[in-house]
């Protein structure tokens, strides 16, 4: 998300309010969320300056803190850093996992990103992943949602600073939690397209 500044002429009688096309930037923020698909909420959202695998790793912690000793099942793109050994590590000490994962690159469970992501989509440990194909972001419904807060917040927000955004997109999620949020319903009847 970027932090812009817009320049706004205010709504006046007779004329409504206009945006000017120039700006200052103000840097990049990068959210990392996720959708509760039964109730509709946003859970431990998580706004840094960078996306990397230790970002995504301290989110998927703080996630799985909300209830520690829950069953997890995180519905994910094919990201790099979703598919990470420090993540594997991660599921296998917090799922009692003991076994030998062996070594990033050469063999194991951690050989490479096809062998982790095996290993965290099986459904039979307590934290799983299930990775949507390739060029279907529209599965995961957090990509649904992440399109709301673009059309209500950040296509006509102008802020002064990255944590002025922060602080907004905060707002804004704790806001839609308490008053709009709740479970999308697919509309797709299966259909064949008319020819």
């Amino acid at each position: 998300m970027q932090a812009l500044e817009r320049k706004i002429t205010e709504m006046k009688p007779g004329r409504t309010e206009r945006k000017d096309s120039n700006y200052v930037r103000h840097g990049t923020q990068c959210l990392i969320a996720n959708f509760n698909v039964a109730t509709g909420e946003i859970v431990s959202p998580t706004i840094g300056d960078t996306r990397t695998e230790a970002d995504f790793l301290k989110h998927i912690i703080n996630t799985i803190n909300v209830d520690s000793n829950g069953k997890w099942i995180i519905i994910l793109d094919q990201l790099n850093i979703h598919k990470s050994e420090s993540l594997v590590k991660f599921v296998a000490e917090a799922c009692g996992i003991t076994m030998d994962l062996g070594e990033k690159g050469k063999k194991g469970i951690l050989k490479n990103m096809e062998t982790r992501m095996k290993f965290l989509s099986n459904q039979e440990h307590r934290i799983s992943f299930f990775y949507t194909p390739k060029h279907a972001s529209w599965l995961n419904q957090i990509e649904v949602w992440f399109s709301i807060l673009s059309a209500r917040l950040l296509k006509r927000l102008s802020v002064k600073s990255k944590k002025e955004l922060k602080n907004k997109v905060l707002d804004f999620i704790s806001y839609f939690n308490k008053t709009a949020a709740k479970a999308f319903k697919w509309t797709y009847r299966g259909r064949p397209l008319a020819s």
